[in-house]
């Protein structure tokens, strides 16, 4: 059997996963789509409902019949040869999404996560449905761009804002990560711009701690995190050398809305946000469906790359 890893170039939690899968005698033949076109070749033919062929990479082919899964993990965008001009790179990297793209999202096997999965599940507003009709504890939200809005909902208790989408702003070639924060008594004076598209304004959680669970197939591994700084307590991401973390089990009634979440969206993985209240309640933030677990692991100990190397080799969920 031959694994398809789909990710990008320096990416630390696919080299380990990688070595694990080498270490375990299974072909791994490892794929940026940023490589498509200049850097790889593909030719193949529908056979009885089936696309066969062979992708033809730097360092080796793959022959399309031999995958018998596919960690889909953080793979580029297609990146055309600069010798095209504008249009004729967009026109070809739309070709390349449907072509490439299409002929490997056919592949009939095992996928962790399929990008048709992980593109249903990336919308925030549909995580937040979904996770409500899972019975899970979701916070107050809106969605606007009207200020009177925002300061309607502000009016009812402290909030946080959060992009809808995304976890960064690229601006004059630098990327700037972008935080939860509080919205203030000045933020809410003026918020000119909010018109300008829609903005996630939230309900402020009182924490005790947060929690982030990966899901691996049958495997729930919740890992409480303890923030050490003001920074840290709003967004941890912010000041992880505060933190601190340690393995917990969720209660059951949480365990279960978390199944029924995945199911929901027939996610095989999946990285999930809760605050856990000074009273114990666990609240649903967000679920990454490719989301990070390499900081978990290095942190706990949890064996979370050999599960999903069991996932991977098993060949279901």
């Amino acid at each position: 059997m031959t694994v398809l890893v789909l990710a990008r170039d320096l990416d630390p939690t696919a080299d380990r996963m990688v070595t694990v899968l080498g270490e375990r005698g299974v072909e791994v033949l490892r794929f940026n789509t940023a490589w498509f076109p200049t850097r790889v070749q593909v030719s193949v033919e529908l056979r009885d409902g089936r696309w066969c062929g062979r992708l033809t990479a730097p360092h080796a082919t793959l022959d399309l019949d031999a995958v018998q899964a596919v960690w889909y993990r953080s793979p580029e965008a297609y990146r055309m040869p600069p010798e095209l001009s504008p249009a004729e790179a967009d026109h070809a990297r739309v070709e390349a999404k449907y072509g490439l793209g299409g002929v490997l999202a056919s592949l009939p096997v095992l996928w962790c996560n399929h990008p048709a999965r992980v593109a249903d599940s990336a919308y925030k507003p549909v995580q937040l449905a979904h996770a409500t009709a899972a019975g899970l504890t979701v916070p107050d939200t809106l969605i606007t761009n009207e200020a009177d809005a925002v300061r309607k909902f502000a009016a009812d208790g402290p909030i946080v804002t959060k992009l809808v989408g995304g976890m960064a702003l690229d601006e004059d070639g630098f990327r700037k990560n972008v935080y939860t924060r509080r919205v203030t008594e000045d933020d809410l004076a003026d918020l000119r711009g909010v018109e300008h598209t829609t903005h996630l304004f939230q309900r402020w959680v009182p924490k005790a701690r947060e929690c982030r669970a990966i899901i691996i197939g049958e495997h729930v591994t919740a890992t409480a995190i303890t923030a050490g700084s003001p920074a840290a307590y709003v967004d941890y991401r912010t000041d992880y050398t505060s933190v601190s973390y340690e393995l917990v089990t969720p209660p059951e009634q949480v365990t279960t809305g978390i199944r029924r979440l995945m199911d929901s969206f027939s996610l095989v993985y999946g990285a999930l946000d809760f605050v856990i209240t000074p009273d114990g309640e666990w609240v649903f933030l967000e679920i990454n469906p490719t989301g990070q677990y390499g900081f978990i692991e290095h942190a706990t100990g949890a064996p979370l790359t050999a599960q999903l190397a069991d996932l991977l080799t098993g060949g279901a969920a």
